[in-house]
């Protein structure tokens, strides 16, 4: 009998081995459950109409669990028919003995179906903003999945639910200025986490790549960080516009041509505002051609053409909320020749830092202020450090330059908007400049005011402004308002002519130099002396005053052969008027152009041969004159001297127009001899204008380099004239 039993025993319990291992294994198929697995899908989401054929069963022993799985359901979603490959179920057996039918974790692999089909499927077993994002974000595209859904003992979805799977065709548009298409990858999403790998898509029309990106919810925020490659291609303007708007304003970009991987992070708001954008880039600039009209370069590259060009750089750039890193190192031309430069540029707070190193040999550079001149070909650096600041001022803490025995050193130098000179704490000079004269000196800043020391110095260039009459418009400086010392050795007054021993000092006011006071020596040991005051009524008095004016006199290419002489100009100047007199006293000059005209015409050979033989002096010369702006009224020039004597006046409108009428009188001697006669000396002179026998009469007009000049050969002398001869002979 125990052994019956013991049989029996075994041979049930050796069929429910065989049972359980069945259905382990095999499993049962079965549609008894299908009302059940509706029912419960429906508890999730009325919505929700799911179709099932048979479904199979597997028995877990381990945990107590029944897997059901159903091969090509139908998922009805409102309108939305979903293609599904398969649906797994882990149902709890004891609750399926009890009937209450306990879903432990679906699983749902599908086939591939819309982007937004499946996102809604999603999102009506666990709604979240990131889906909805999803689902506003994306316009189209196919996915297939593998979804992972636990749920606990109420049948609420546990927080460890995956869904893995990859995208292709995408379209996605974010903020309407972000457009992806064609885009294709794989994703992992895992609660408050995306992950998206071998991501390939046109954004923007632009052909990108990434290895990852990952999206994370925070609580009041997205946070999104990845990597993006764009692969070397030509890029519109409009195209990098969409990303760069800060940096693109006005810059006309003609071509670019690049490469770049990029690491990147941001935040999204739940209002969709993007923050704390941080992006690391390394950017290989095959090509970029910018053209914009940059009179500043035009100044001092005679052949920039309006075109900024760079090729093959390599480019460094980091962005974190207001700052940005850019160092990067390539060429740059301004016309077709390229030289090599390296940069480093830091945004701060709306101000550019900059540090850069320019190796200079195949652009010809101008410094025309310094009269400085690098030829085409020749090796040279520069170096440039400073700030552009928020209202277009900058500041340079350093501006060097270098060409072999070559310096120019600028130290902490301030312009404003217009490039003007605000401030400038140190210049340090030692270079040839483009008339083979070297300047060697050093300009500092000594509290408000300035000194200036050195060897040599080139004055020509200011020399030329002064006697042009340039106003202070012409200035590069911004307000200057401070004293300069100087003392040098030699300074230049032209290609040949220099003066020793430079000393003095020079006091500015609004760029005006309202008191100076120079003196100095040439060579010869004459002295020239310059005094510029200016009173409480505003008015400038100019007294200058030399021993030695050949080399002055020698600048005006119609004076040859100017000797001998001492000359002593003043001049009263207010509200722009100026009031000049011009004294000069015995000299000799042995070619005017217009006065061998003039004694041409009135067939005064025997003096015209004098001119161009040894030369006519002069005892004395006396030019008053007014001037406003480009109109010098000329009120007497008088010259006496002992072979001839004039008098004029008249007008010069600046380079525009000349006219001058006057008396020459020949035999001068001989005219002062007679006018001193007591009676005679009336009658052959006259008492009325217009009479007497001894003078010529002359007119000068037209254009400077058009000039008619017709004489009177028979004319009497004026009275004006006979009064300032005697005045002159009273007092010699």
């Amino acid at each position: 009998m125990i052994k019956i039993i013991f049989k029996t025993l075994s041979i049930i319990f050796l069929f429910l081995i065989l049972l359980v291992f069945y259905l382990s294994y095999f499993g049962i198929k079965t549609d008894k459950f299908n009302n059940k697995i509706t029912k419960k899908i429906l508890e999730i989401d009325k919505r929700i109409n799911l179709n099932l054929d048979n479904v199979n069963f597997l028995i877990n022993p381990y945990n107590f669990t029944v897997n059901a799985e159903t091969i090509n359901p139908k998922i009805n979603f409102e309108d939305i028919q979903l293609e599904i490959k398969s649906i797994k179920a882990n149902i709890s057996l004891k609750a399926l003995l009890n009937s209450k039918f306990l879903i432990d974790e679906i699983q749902i692999t599908t086939k591939e179906i819309k982007i937004n089909d499946i996102i809604s499927l999603v999102r009506s077993f666990k709604n979240s903003t990131e889906l909805f994002l999803l689902n506003e974000f994306i316009k189209s595209g196919f996915l297939t999945t593998d979804i992972k859904l636990n749920f606990d003992n109420t049948g609420r979805i546990k927080d460890d639910y995956q869904i893995n799977g990859f995208i292709k065709k995408g379209e996605l548009k974010f903020l309407n200025q972000f457009n992806f298409k064609n885009l294709n990858f794989d994703f992992n999403i895992n609660k408050n986490q995306y992950s998206l790998t071998k991501i390939k898509t046109d954004f923007n029309d632009i052909k990108i790549s990434s290895k990852l990106i990952q999206l994370y919810e925070r609580k009041n925020h997205f946070l999104v960080k990845g990597n993006i490659a764009t692969k070397e291609k030509d890029f519109e303007t409009e195209q990098l516009k969409i990303l760069f708007s800060n940096f693109l304003k006005n810059v006309d970009i003609k071509k670019i041509r690049f490469s770049s991987v990029n690491d990147f992070s941001f935040n999204i708001t739940k209002k969709l505002r993007i923050n704390d954008f941080n992006i690391e880039s390394e950017v290989f600039l095959k090509q970029l051609n910018i053209k914009k009209d940059l009179l500043i370069l035009k100044s001092y590259f005679p052949v920039f053409n309006e075109t900024i060009k760079f090729k093959n750089h390599k480019i460094k750039i980091r962005y974190n909320k207001d700052k940005l890193d850019i160092k990067g190192q390539g060429e740059a031309s301004i016309d077709e020749k390229y030289d090599f430069l390296n940069y480093k540029i830091l945004k701060n707070n709306d101000q550019y830092f900059f540090d850069t190193k320019i190796n200079l040999k195949n652009i010809k550079l101008l410094i025309n202020f310094l009269g400085f001149e690098k030829e085409e070909g020749v090796e040279s650096s520069i170096l440039i450090k400073g700030i552009l600041k928020k209202n277009n001022e900058i500041k340079f803490d350093l501006i060097s330059f270098k060409e072999k025995n070559n310096k120019i050193s600028v130290g902490n130098l301030n312009l404003n908007k217009y490039f003007k000179i605000i401030s400038l704490n140190n210049l340090d000079v030692n270079y040839l400049n483009n008339k083979k004269i070297r300047n060697e000196f050093i300009l500092k800043k000594v509290k408000s005011n300035y000194i200036i020391t050195g060897k040599n110095f080139d004055a020509t260039k200011l020399i030329n402004k002064i006697v042009d009459g340039e106003d202070k418009n012409s200035s590069i400086f911004d307000n200057f308002n401070s004293s300069i010392n100087i003392k040098i050795n030699k300074t230049y007054i032209d290609e040949i002519n220099f003066i020793n021993d430079l000393s003095g000092i020079l006091i500015f006011k609004n760029n005006k130099a309202t008191d100076v006071k120079l003196n100095s020596f040439f060579p010869n040991k004459k002295r020239i002396n310059l005094l510029i005051s200016t009173n409480k009524k505003k008015e400038e008095t100019i007294r200058f005053t030399t021993e030695y004016p050949k080399p002055l006199i020698k600048r005006y290419d119609f004076i040859k052969g100017f000797e001998g002489a001492y000359l002593n100009y003043y001049s009263v100047k207010k509200n722009g008027i100026s009031d000049s007199l011009l004294v000069i006293d015995n000299f000799k000059i042995k070619e005017v152009s217009v006065l061998a005209k003039l004694l041409s015409l009135a067939s005064l050979q025997g003096i015209a041969d004098l001119l161009t033989g040894e030369g006519i002096r002069f005892s004395n010369f006396e030019m008053k004159f007014s001037k406003q702006k480009n109109l010098t009224t000329i009120e007497e020039i008088y010259a006496i001297g002992p072979a001839i004597s004039i008098m004029l006046n008249g007008y010069i409108d600046s380079k525009k127009l000349i006219s001058l009428r006057g008396t020459l009188v020949p035999a001068t001697t001989i005219n002062k001899s007679i006018a001193t006669i007591p009676l005679i000396g009336k009658i052959l002179v006259g008492k009325e204008n217009g009479e007497g026998v001894f003078g010529v009469s002359f007119k000068i007009k037209g254009f400077p380099k058009d000039l008619n000049t017709s004489v009177n050969p028979i004319k009497t002398l004026t009275p004006r004239f006979i009064t300032r001869t005697l005045e002159k002979i009273k007092k010699n």
